[in-house]
């Protein structure tokens, strides 16, 4: 089974770029979308039913309900899930069309754009909430008996091997003590980084670049998207990488495999 995930930062534009080609290229089972900026009505036939050479894409939207063209997920699906559910029931944190779930058997797959903590000390605050909320989501998935994956834009560098300048960052979000030590506590709690897991001391692998300074050319970037599986898949785990030469956004696709019970 192999995994997408990739921060568009904006569907339409990246439909312009050549998204469908790259979709229907992938040789893959789910492909979520973060920062899509779209509401359904936006987008073409094409994208809300794909089909490509390899077969029917199933897809599923959930566009922010607070604002047009802001924050936005989605996933595609080459099987049919038994459930889809489009928030975690907080209207605070649903409105904002962060999170989508699919449900397959005994596992759930959650594609998820946290919030970015900068424009202050609220959406900072509003982050923190995020990510305590969510914690306590998918670990109740876990009591259900349910396997967990999450993917996507966390917005943080858990460690200082994630960014190319640490110390430069300390006391900024994105890598403050308390976001990072957030995804302390996602470790702690029997959620596995499946990159870090495979590459531990792999260091100048990014997925995000600030465009504004053109950090991608010189590779100044930021790890902050991720797959996180529950240790209960580890021993399915087998590959996982970032998609560096993908272009089309600030961020590239990041993957992984897991191989099948």
């Amino acid at each position: 089974m192999k995994l997408i995930s990739w921060n568009v930062n904006g569907l339409r534009a990246a439909i312009k770029k050549g998204f469908l080609d790259w979709l229907h290229a992938q040789d893959a089972d789910i492909v979520g979308l973060q920062e899509i900026k779209a509401e359904e009505s936006q987008l073409p036939e094409e994208v809300l039913r794909p089909h490509g050479a390899k077969g029917q894409w199933h897809a599923y939207f959930s566009p922010s309900r607070t604002k047009k063209g802001y924050s936005g997920v989605a996933m595609f699906c080459k099987e049919v899930p038994d459930r889809v559910d489009y928030g975690m029931g907080i209207a605070r944190f649903d409105d904002e069309g962060r999170y989508i779930a699919v449900h397959f058997k005994d596992i759930v797959v959650i594609n998820c754009y946290f919030p970015n903590g900068g424009g202050g000390l609220e959406r900072l605050s509003y982050k923190y909430d995020f990510y305590d909320a969510f914690l306590e989501h998918i670990n109740s998935y876990r009591t259900q008996g349910k396997k967990v994956i999450f993917m996507g834009d966390v917005n943080t560098a858990h460690n200082e091997i994630d960014l190319a300048r640490p110390k430069e960052n300390e006391k900024n979000t994105g890598f403050l003590p308390d976001e990072r030590a957030w995804l302390d506590n996602v470790e702690n709690d029997g959620y596995i980084d499946t990159f870090r897991h495979l590459h531990p001391v792999l260091a100048d692998a990014y997925s995000y670049w600030d465009m504004k300074t053109h950090a991608r050319e010189r590779n100044v970037g930021w790890r902050i998207d991720y797959f996180f599986i529950s240790n209960d898949l580890l021993g399915r785990l087998t590959r996982a990488g970032i998609s560096a030469d993908i272009y089309g956004s600030d961020h590239c696709p990041i993957w992984v495999e897991l191989k099948e019970k």
